[in-house]
């Protein structure tokens, strides 16, 4: 199976390939060079935990996070009538 580098850069992998791996869009891969002479590049597929970059989203927020003091519980017995 062969594939072909577009004039910007991008290579589709064919509709089989992706059925069969269970590609999906915005999955992500790394890429890199075998070390042979023979002009090989690898591309893998990373798998990210689901909450990556959760972190930085929630930090790049604007303003402050003001999380209000919770109410504390009552002190009396809380019954269960049946």
């Amino acid at each position: 199976m062969t594939t072909v580098l577009s004039q910007k850069g991008q290579i589709v992998l064919p509709a089989g390939i992706r059925k069969q791996l269970d590609l999906q869009p915005g999955d992500d891969f790394e890429i890199l060079v075998d070390d042979n002479d023979d002009g090989t590049i690898v591309l893998r597929r990373v798998q990210s935990p689901p909450n990556a970059g959760l972190i930085d989203h929630l930090l790049s927020a604007p303003g402050e996070l003001d999380i209000p003091d919770r109410a504390k519980d009552a002190p009396e017995a809380i019954s269960f009538d049946a």
